[in-house]
């Protein structure tokens, strides 16, 4: 919703101004489709050639994730906390090897049916399950598994970067695509130099429609996507760095409540709920 706004306010900011101040938008509406089309196909041609279908894929599936709000809320990290702190009080009270089945077949689970949307997600469960299973076979330790998660969230960052990367590299492209549509424009005017003044004067107001759209596309639609899409990347790493404290927390001796307060500090301060609202969310559960 937010994307919509900002994208409607940046036209009518643009547009408005320059009908308030007595432009024409004839010459702008009449160059618009063949501009659109030609910088609009250039870019997709050269993005399409500059990613791999996997890049290509994510990019499409991360940019419409930018028109819905975000996931990473308070009420997440208190349900994904509160898991936490049921798996690891288990294996206190029982041992670790009662954590086993939980462990193996997460989906069939009491313990992550409990907390359906942390429990749903299948890249956080499996990467609670992938070190729990690690602390159960007991064949590493903390200093190792800490070692390994710090891999596996760096790659997962990179991994997250890439349609990021290839936004960006588009928002950069497109003001060279504009001047591309511009210098042709120009060109084609040339041709025309014995036409009255109006009509030069028209089709070179045509020629740099092209330069404009360039510029506009590059900095008010594509640089702000990949701004956003980055936002969203860092919440995600956010959770696997909340899971990676919390369980190194608890395998180096800590108490759950202890070990998921551990758990609680590295998340941003906006979305961190209090000692109070965990506490009494976990008793609760």
């Amino acid at each position: 919703m937010f994307v919509i706004i900002g994208w409607v306010l940046v036209l009518g900011c643009v547009f408005g101004v320059f009908v308030a101040h007595g432009g024409n938008m004839g010459p702008i509406l009449k160059a618009l489709p063949w501009e659109m089309a030609m910088i609009g196909g250039a870019t997709l041609g050269a993005f399409i050639v500059n990613n791999q279908m996997k890049v290509i894929k994510a990019t499409i599936a991360g940019t419409l994730s930018c028109f819905k709000g975000s996931k990473h809320n308070k009420a997440r990290y208190m349900e994904l906390l509160a898991l936490m702190y049921d798996i690891l009080s288990k294996a206190r009270k029982e041992g670790l090897m009662s954590i086993e089945k939980d462990v193996e077949d997460p989906g069939n689970s009491p313990l992550f049916q409990k907390y359906p949307t942390v429990g749903k997600d299948h890249h956080v469960t499996e990467f609670i399950t992938d070190y729990l299973r690690m602390m159960v076979s007991g064949n590493l330790n903390a200093h190792e598994i800490e070692s390994l998660m710090d891999s596996e969230i760096e790659t997962h960052h990179h991994e997250a970067h890439a349609p990021v990367a290839a936004i960006q590299r588009v928002a950069g492209g497109l003001p060279a695509f504009g001047i591309v549509a511009a210098v042709l424009g120009v060109v084609k005017t040339m041709g025309s130099v014995g036409q009255p003044p109006a009509v030069l004067g028209a089709m070179i107001g045509s020629a740099l429609v092209g330069t404009f759209l360039g510029i506009l596309l590059a900095y008010a639609f594509a640089e702000p996507v990949a701004g956003l899409l980055e936002q969203k990347m860092e919440e995600e790493a956010k959770e696997f760095q909340c899971i990676k404290t919390t369980l190194l927390a608890s395998m180096q001796g800590y108490a759950p409540q202890v070990a998921i307060e551990f758990g609680r500090k590295v998340l941003f301060s906006l979305d961190r709920p209090s000692f109070i609202e965990l506490e009494a969310h976990v008793k609760k559960k």
